[in-house]
């Protein structure tokens, strides 16, 4: 294997291209895969997955690059990655709709991408199927389109990870889904980092710099503080430095925890 590994892909109808370490690939990615594996012959029927992010943190591109590794490798199951922005609700919607942002009532898609603005009962329902077992539809977001394309995957996968923005997200309508999954994987970055690969993406999908600028930090920004300040732990806990490398965290909460125990244990 090289030091790092190049992964060129399109996500939402854009071209990305990924750099991963052979240090990641071989002590966070590789484990993943091997850990999804064991569950999934433990189980005995599908596995599904949940893996959270704030916007900008990659999280289509990482889940594309671990489906193609689970079929590189020998010895762990194929995965299949799926996403929840299928279930946006659609542009019309979006448009003809309101909410209120900071005390003020305003049309819905200015704030596109935020919880309000996905369909949840749609997607609950989604989750359920697939967590069942059974092969289903499902939908995807195009960000040249601006709107989900219906049934574009067929899930029928045996290990599935789904990813999205708010799925550990610890609020009302959105606490109870990832009850529904066998194992759960966050991953985080500092806020300019997010930034940065915000507003990059808006410009690659055909708007201007300064509008790409305005709207990530009103509504995309947002939404990375709501995700930092309200979700849920996960079984596996990734973080992304500045400099594109991933890092697992999980083993110090979990040694913190145990120490707090241990303080507080008469």
């Amino acid at each position: 294997m090289k030091d790092h590994i190049i992964h060129n892909v399109t996500i939402n109808g854009i071209d990305v291209r990924a750099v991963y370490s052979e240090d990641n690939v071989r002590g966070i990615f590789i484990p993943l895969l091997e850990t999804l594996t064991e569950l999934h012959r433990q189980k005995g029927k599908r596995v599904l997955a949940m893996l959270a992010a704030p916007p900008g943190a990659g999280k289509s591109t990482l889940l594309s690059f671990l489906e193609k590794l689970s079929g590189d490798i020998p010895n762990v199951d194929k995965i299949q990655a799926i996403g929840m922005d299928g279930f946006h609700r659609r542009q019309e919607y979006l448009i003809s709709h309101t909410t209120i942002r900071d005390g003020r009532e305003i049309p819905m898609v200015e704030v596109k991408g935020a919880p309000e603005t996905f369909d949840i009962e749609r997607l609950k329902a989604g989750i359920e199927t697939v967590a069942a077992g059974d092969n289903c539809g499902w939908p995807v977001y195009d960000r040249l389109l601006h709107d989900p394309v219906e049934n574009a995957l067929k899930v029928n996968g045996e290990i599935v990870i789904l990813e999205g923005n708010y799925l550990l997200l610890d609020l009302d309508g959105w606490k109870d889904l990832s009850e529904l999954s066998d194992y759960t994987i966050s991953v985080s970055a500092e806020e300019e980092t997010l930034k940065r690969r915000l507003t990059d993406r808006r410009v690659a999908s055909g708007h201007p710099a300064e509008e790409a600028g305005r709207f990530v930090e009103f509504s995309d920004m947002y939404n990375a503080r709501l995700c930092r300040r309200y979700s849920k732990r996960a079984d596996l806990e990734l973080v992304i430095d500045k400099d594109g490398n991933y890092r697992d965290i999980s083993q110090k909460h979990t040694a913190l925890a145990a120490a707090t125990f241990s303080e507080s244990t008469p």
